[in-house]
């Protein structure tokens, strides 16, 4: 069996979310599969390096599946561009080694989150950033951004209800860059809890409002309590960007 690798950007405003759902194609994973199994004339199950929620966009998602067919990768790639819908495209396609696994090898993953920060909104970034007209405190929220990196217990900032798996995690880089109105937050680490970038983004904002005090973070890093850290920030400013092996 061949085992191929695939580099997928979409848009997933229209979809819920990365993973196959039982009653409902309208997936990222869903798709692919689809147009994949049609193509080979089989059953095939995509692995993703990890799940993007609804609502989330990829400009990077990594994903793998096997098969026997004797369409050599050129015709796969085209095959595959042609029939999937236009928010979700094939970049990159190659035969990997045998035991590549897209999500079991991931080291650590990039993702960024858009705001809008000006009175007007954008009608070009309105499906892909989120608008806040008020004033942010940006000096304020590098330093509060500071206090994110390292290895934490994030089960305060994430949507997580009870789990036996460990909710610790590392965070290698938050930092925050503008480009006229267009601020982004780039997070890379070795693994995001279930919403914790967008509730992390959520705290990070309210500093930078001046709705909370920089010493909130620790209290939530130490106490675990989901309902002192800040809101969940809607899913359409996250993009994930890189998936590192």
């Amino acid at each position: 069996m061949r085992n191929i690798k695939l580099k997928i950007a979409y848009d997933g405003s229209r979809y819920y979310g990365w993973q196959r759902l039982k009653d409902n194609d309208q997936t990222i994973q869903g798709k692919l599969e689809s147009v994949i199994s049609e193509m080979v004339q089989s059953h095939i199950e995509i692995i993703g390096s990890g799940r993007t929620d609804a609502g989330v966009h990829a400009t990077g998602q990594i994903t793998n599946f096997h098969t026997d067919s004797k369409m050599t990768i050129e015709e796969m790639h085209h095959y595959i561009n042609r029939y999937l819908p236009q928010d979700i495209v094939v970049k990159e396609m190659v035969q990997a080694s045998e035991r590549f696994h897209s999500r079991y090898h991931v080291k650590s993953k990039k993702y960024t989150y858009y705001v809008w920060n000006h009175f007007t909104h954008s009608p070009f970034h309105r499906k892909y950033s989120y608008h806040l007209p008020e004033e942010l405190d940006v000096p304020l929220m590098k330093e509060a951004a500071e206090k994110f990196i390292g290895t934490h217990d994030f089960i305060g900032f994430s949507s997580l209800k009870k789990t036996k798996k460990s909710t610790i995690r590392t965070i290698d880089e938050l930092s925050i860059s503008s480009q006229d109105y267009l601020m982004g937050f780039s997070f890379v680490g070795d693994g995001f809890l279930y919403n914790m970038i967008r509730i992390i983004m959520g705290s990070l904002v309210e500093i930078g409002l001046h709705e909370k005090e920089l010493s909130h973070i620790d209290k939530v890093l130490e106490k675990n309590v989901r309902s002192k850290a800040g809101i969940t920030m809607p899913p359409q400013g996250l993009f994930l960007e890189e998936v590192y092996y």
